[in-house]
């Protein structure tokens, strides 16, 4: 890992992959930067605060069909299952389900550290008889359960539609992945954001009180804290858009004025209205998200929606392996 020099004099350790992401993103054309990178402290604060915006429907139409199907969810799951969340868990939407489904053990699984270990104390402190094994990862690569649960049934819980932050074959070689990392026998809980209209889809990532955009910009200012960079923040605003021929909403950062930047001490230079692209958000129609779950393993064997039809919860069953001949 590479060491930085900070303002304060102190040291601290990055992410090599962050950094070798940056650079080659700022390097290429178009630019762009996965979202991943979105989640250090400040930005998973800052998610949350989005979660409870007005005009973000996304985590109050989940949360809502996760109260509603509590006791279904609770018949389908496997008794004596640990639960293993793709995410660290919500304070929302992770009790819902934990109070459902009773489980042997809960393991959440982020890239973020120190927002993980907060999130798994206090979801410890509200489930004092349940076992929490919390695992600092990127999930985007191999990820070793705990040996504590390796002979449990197991249900994976992916929720919030991440599963739309990636490209479909991406979307299917992560849950490729999931299916060998859960096991036989898993199932699987995955919410997927339905398309809609624009003018629904835009101002859930571009709301009113500029949150999704403080949160859009915090990446350039963890560039600057983690990787020495020298990029003014202030001159780059938050865009979001609908792709309709993508089925997706796209977020980027669009330079105001010409700037010229160093990150690592390479140079760089954007023309006023050149961006960044940060996120995107892909929405799914009910037969290209199974057509998606399928093609990643699973096999979906019951689906929730709300009354608009806007989000779905899915619960899927793992394929059996396929021997070859």
């Amino acid at each position: 890992m590479l060491k930085q020099e900070l303002e304060d004099g102190q040291t601290s350790l990055a992410d090599p992959h962050f950094r070798a992401d940056v650079l080659s993103g700022l390097a290429a054309r178009p630019r762009a930067i996965p979202a991943r990178w979105f989640y250090d402290r400040r930005g998973s604060e800052l998610f949350e605060e989005i979660t409870r915006l007005p005009e973000y429907y996304p985590t109050r139409t989940e949360t809502a069909l996760l109260r509603e199907t509590g006791p279904e969810l609770g018949a389908l799951a496997a008794r004596g299952a640990a639960v293993v969340e793709f995410g660290s868990g919500s304070s929302v939407k992770t009790p819902l389900l934990l109070r459902a489904i009773d489980p042997a053990a809960y393991v959440p699984i982020d890239i973020s550290g120190d927002f993980l270990r907060q999130s798994a104390a206090e979801l410890g402190q509200a489930f004092p008889g349940l076992p929490v094994y919390p695992v600092e990862a990127n999930f985007l690569r191999p990820v070793p359960l705990p040996g504590q649960v390796a002979g449990m049934p197991k249900l994976g819980f992916f929720p919030g539609s991440t599963i739309g932050n990636m490209q479909a074959f991406h979307a299917v070689d992560l849950l490729r992945a999931m299916r060998d990392w859960l096991g036989e026998g898993a199932r699987l809980l995955i919410g997927m954001d339905r398309v809609k209209p624009a003018e629904v889809l835009v101002p859930a990532y571009d709301d009113a009180q500029g949150v999704t955009a403080a949160f859009n910009r915090n990446l350039l200012a963890r560039i600057n804290r983690e990787l020495g960079g020298t990029i003014p923040v202030e001159a780059f605003r938050h865009v979001a858009l609908w792709n309709d021929d993508a089925a997706r909403i796209e977020m980027h950062l669009e330079a105001v004025r010409d700037v010229e930047f160093t990150v690592e001490g390479r140079g760089f230079a954007m023309a006023a209205g050149e961006t960044i692209h940060t996120e995107n958000s892909h929405k799914y129609g009910r037969n290209g998200a199974r057509m998606l779950l399928r093609a990643g393993g699973w096999t979906p064997i019951r689906e929730w929606t709300d009354p608009n039809d806007w989000f779905a919860l899915i619960l899927c069953e793992a394929q059996p392996l396929r021997m070859a001949p």
